[in-house]
C-alpha cells in the first residue's frame, strides 16, 4: 500500500530532494510525495505549524525558533554542512579573517534571505562580533533569487547566501567568495531533515525508508558529482549539469548523519537567536534533535570531512 508523505523544500541545489524528486526512488518503494516549494526556511516554519508537512529541508535556525513557538518537529537528519558564503564584487578582497573581510562593506548594504533564515543569522552573529553591525546595513529578502539582482542593480553590495547564489553571481558579475564556509561558521548545519513528531512517532519504519533514500543521495553528491548533476538536470531542465558542477564542488560535505559535531555546532545558535531576539526561551538537544532512526540508517563514522 502506497504512502503519502507531504515534503517541504526549497531552491537549493545541492538538498537530496532534486534527486529523489528526479530520480523516482520514492516511487519505487511505495511513497507517494507531495512537494511543496518555499522561498525560505521561515515561510517552511509556517507551514509546519499549519500542519501542511510530515518533512522537510530546512537550515537549523528557523526550525529552533518554531519549536521555541510550540510546533511539534525535531530534526531526525543532516544534510549538508558550511553551506553560507559572503560574496563580493570586484573591489572587494578575500581576507584571513572575518573581520577584515567585512570591513570593507562598512557603510555598505548586504543582501540576505529573510529574517530568521540560517543566512541572515550567521551574517548577523558575524557583524556582532566584529562590532560592525552598526556600520553594515543588512537587507533581507524573501526569495534568495532576489538578492543577485539586487547586487546587478546596485540595491546592496553583497551577499550572505548559498553556494548557488555564489555560482550565479561569479558567472553573472565576476563575483566571488570572499569568505568562504569554513570562515562562516566551522560545522554549521546548512540544512537538516525535520519530521513532525506525529509522523516520528507513528510511521518510523516509513521515515526509516526515506532517510536511507536521502543517506544514498547524499553519497551521490559526495562521491559521484557528475551522476547527481545529470539527475538534476533531468529534474530541472533549465540547470545544466556544468553549473551543477560548480555549486557542487564549493563546499562538497554531504552527509545524512547527526555526529556530535553537527548537532554541537547548531546549538550554538540558540544563545546567538536568544541574543538577537528571536527566541524567547533556551532550548535543550533533545528539544531539537530526535537521532534514533538516523543511527540506524547511518551507524558509521560522519562523511562530512570525506572529500
Amino acid at each position: 500500500m502506497a504512502e503519502e508523505l507531504s515534503i517541504g523544500y526549497l531552491s537549493t541545489l545541492y538538498h537530496t530532494s532534486f534527486i529523489l524528486r528526479g530520480s523516482g526512488q520514492l516511487e519505487e518503494i511505495g511513497i507517494i510525495a507531495s512537494w511543496k516549494l518555499f522561498p525560505n526556511g521561515p515561510a517552511m516554519m509556517e507551514a509546519f505549524e499549519r500542519g501542511e508537512l510530515d518533512l522537510g529541508y530546512i537550515g537549523l535556525p528557523p526550525v529552533m525558533i518554531g519549536i521555541a513557538r510550540g510546533t511539534k518537529i525535531r530534526c531526525v537528519a543532516g544534510g549538508h554542512v558550511e553551506g553560507t558564503v559572503l560574496i563580493g564584487g570586484e573591489n572587494y578582497q578575500a581576507k584571513e579573517t572575518a573581520a577584515d573581510v567585512l570591513v570593507q562593506f562598512k557603510g555598505k548594504t548586504i543582501g540576505t534571505p529573510r529574517r530568521g533564515s540560517i543566512h541572515d543569522v550567521i551574517l548577523r552573529k558575524l557583524l556582532s562580533d566584529c562590532s560592525l553591525c552598526d556600520g553594515i546595513e543588512i537587507k533581507n529578502f524573501d526569495w534568495a533569487d532576489f538578492i543577485l539582482d539586487a547586487m546587478m542593480d546596485g540595491e546592496v553590495d553583497g551577499a550572505c547566501g548559498t553556494p548557488p547564489l555564489a555560482v550565479l553571481a561569479h558567472r553573472q558579475l565576476g563575483a566571488d567568495i570572499i569568505l568562504p564556509p569554513s570562515k562562516t561558521w566551522p560545522f554549521n548545519p546548512s540544512y537538516g531533515i525535520i519530521a513532525t513528531e506525529r509522523m516520528i512517532l507513528e510511521s518510523s519504519s516509513l521515515l526509516q525508508d526515506f532517510l536511507r533514500l536521502h543517506e544514498d543521495a547524499c553519497n551521490l553528491l559526495r562521491e559521484r558529482p557528475e551522476e547527481a548533476a545529470k539527475l538534476l538536470h533531468n529534474a530541472v531542465k533549465i540547470i545544466d549539469e556544468d553549473f551543477a558542477r560548480e555549486v557542487f564542488r564549493v563546499s562538497p560535505k554531504y552527509c545524512a548523519s547527526l555526529p556530535d559535531e553537527y548537532i554541537n555546532s547548531a546549538m550554538a545558535f540558540v544563545p546567538a537567536l536568544r541574543e538577537m531576539g528571536y527566541l524567547a526561551r533556551d532550548l535543550a538537544k533533545e528539544d531539537v534533535f530526535y537521532t534514533r532512526v538516523i543511527e540506524k540508517v547511518h551507524p558509521q563514522r560522519h562523511h562530512y570531512d570525506a572529500q
